[in-house]
Order: C-alpha cells, then sequence, then structure tokens
C-alpha cells in the first residue's frame, strides 16, 4: 500500500525535510493497519523494518532469559519502533503488540540505509531522529535497570532501608 505525501507531512519525523526530500522517501514506505492485540514482530525475529506509528498504540515488550515479560515502552502517534532494522541489527530486541487499532507506517531498514548514503540532507535528518529515539530507549532502560536492582538489594538486605542507602554511596 503506497503512502500519501501528505502523511509524511504531518508526522514530526519529517520535519526538517524538503518538499523533495518527502516525495524521495514516499515511494519508501508502506502503509499497515493492525486490529488491537496484533503482533507487528516477535523478540528475535530478524529485523527488516523501521516502523512509525501514525495513529494507534504500540508496546514494545521486552522478555528477559530468566523472567516475565515487561512492557518497556508506549509508543504512540509519531513513535517509532524496530529501529533494530535501522541499525543494522540482524533480530529484534524486543517485541511490539498494538493495543488499539493502529496505522503504521513501515520502511525497510536496508532501503534507510541506503537513502541515508545517497540523500546526505535527509539521511541526516533522519539519522538525528532515531538517535534521539534510540537515545531515550537506553535511557528508559537504565532507568528499568536501576530501579529492579534497587529493589533486588532491598528485598535481600537485612535492614532494607539501610542497605539500599549504602548501596548508592558506594
Amino acid at each position: 500500500m503506497s503512502v500519501k505525501l501528505q502523511t509524511l507531512r504531518h508526522l514530526a519525523f519529517f520535519d526538517g525535510l524538503d518538499a523533495a526530500d518527502l516525495k524521495m522517501l514516499e515511494k519508501y514506505f508502506e502503509s499497515r493497519r493492525y486490529a488491537a492485540g496484533t503482533v507487528v514482530f516477535e523478540q528475535g525475529e530478524q529485523a527488516d523494518y523501521l516502523y512509525l506509528v501514525v495513529h494507534g498504540e504500540v508496546i514494545i515488550r521486552y522478555k528477559p532469559e530468566d523472567g516475565d515479560p515487561m512492557i518497556v515502552s508506549h509508543i504512540r502517534p509519531g513513535g517509532i519502533f524496530g529501529w533494530s532494522a535501522a541499525v543494522g541489527n540482524g533480530t529484534y530486541t524486543s517485541g511490539a503488540i498494538c493495543t488499539a487499532r493502529s496505522a503504521v507506517l513501515r520502511i525497510r531498514g536496508s532501503d534507510l540505509r541506503l537513502i541515508c548514503e545517497q540523500h546526505p540532507h535527509a539521511g541526516k535528518i533522519i539519522l538525528n531522529r532515531l538517535a534521539d529515539v534510540v537515545a531515550e530507549r537506553k535511557q528508559s532502560h537504565q532507568k528499568l535497570t536501576s530501579f529492579l536492582a534497587d529493589g533486588i538489594r532491598q528485598q535481600s538486605a537485612p535492614n532494607g532501608s539501610q542497605e539500599k542507602a549504602s548501596w548508592r554511596s558506594r
């Protein structure tokens, strides 16, 4: 399903791109619609596409080897997911599930990398947007890791609050 130029113009991801850049990008993006509960991709699947949410919501779910799945992010309109494909990872590091009827745009990671090489102006803007998303996700991951570590320390300490304070001061 082709993407209309108007759709690209209304997403913050494309802010700063001129009409010629948008016209060039238009042919690489596909529209997809998903029902609530649809699994877009599972953790560990081959990472082929980067996705942008047009409307609806997608949750990002991570399952550690030794634990239950955790929701690590809610992606709302204008948000991006599946960035493993954009950076050339072989597989997705998390899964993506629609929590509501959703419309997304998707682009092959290999096409995105080619665009960045062949169209440096557009590529720079796109790479900056992706860097923002990756940095935000990494920051969320670090906060979650810290939160979990604090909880573990508190549970395993003989006197939870004193031990927690001593861990932080180390």
